[in-house]
């Protein structure tokens, strides 16, 4: 009896366990959103600015592409999610949430473009946009304890802060890809190492089991 005792204990502790490292799963990420993000930002941001010197195209001509590769890849997700139905993995608490955030993210950013073309202008526009990624990159750091993405927040402030003083529009794009560089792109690349390191050492556990 006390050996059958002993064994459950120990089968608690291991169950314990394994939801302790289920969870701590559930909250990594593997960056490629924030990346994928960012450097289309970053892309956007430069190349305005080169386009400001060389007159290539309309100001916001990259942007307005931008635009339209976001729509593109959103109406992507749509029929993937909801008319392919495809087969997602189980929804989690943190999932949830973020989800809800992205929804109330997007509705910001889209009532700031339409500021931005009813009156603001882009030069306080893009600054205000800062403070909008600033907000969001602060909310995810902190939700799932990521240093990274706190410290991006405050720079990306930072940036939005000097953006305000700019002189010239060229300054606010150098400025903007610059928080871009700060908040998505060097976070999410340090995420997805954090997590491709993690995912090889859960499959190099379960080989050894």
């Amino acid at each position: 009896m006390e050996q059958e005792n002993e064994l459950t204990g120990q089968e608690s502790l291991s169950i314990i366990q394994q939801m302790i490292d289920t969870a701590k799963q559930e909250q990594r990420d593997d960056g490629k959103g924030w990346i994928i993000w960012g450097w289309s930002i970053f892309g956007a941001s430069l190349l305005t600015l080169v386009n400001l010197r060389m007159n290539w195209f309309q100001t916001f001509f990259f942007w307005n592409l931008f635009g339209l590769l976001t729509m593109v890849l959103m109406s992507v997700e749509i029929i993937r999610d909801f008319i392919m139905k495809k087969k997602r993995r189980v929804k989690t608490y943190t999932r949830a949430i973020f989800q809800k955030l992205n929804i109330g993210f997007f509705i910001c950013l889209m009532f700031t473009i339409a500021a931005m073309n009813m009156g603001i202008g882009p030069m306080k526009g893009f600054s205000l946009l800062l403070a909008l990624y600033g907000f969001w990159i602060l909310i995810y750091g902190a939700l799932l304890d990521f240093k990274p993405s706190i410290v991006g927040a405050f720079a990306t402030w930072a940036c939005g802060v000097a953006s305000l003083l700019a002189p010239t529009f060229e300054w606010v794009m150098f400025l903007h890809a610059l928080a871009v560089l700060c908040g998505y792109i060097i976070p999410g690349h340090i995420a997805n190492r954090e997590f491709n390191k993690l995912h090889s050492r859960s499959t190099n556990k379960d080989r050894s089991v």
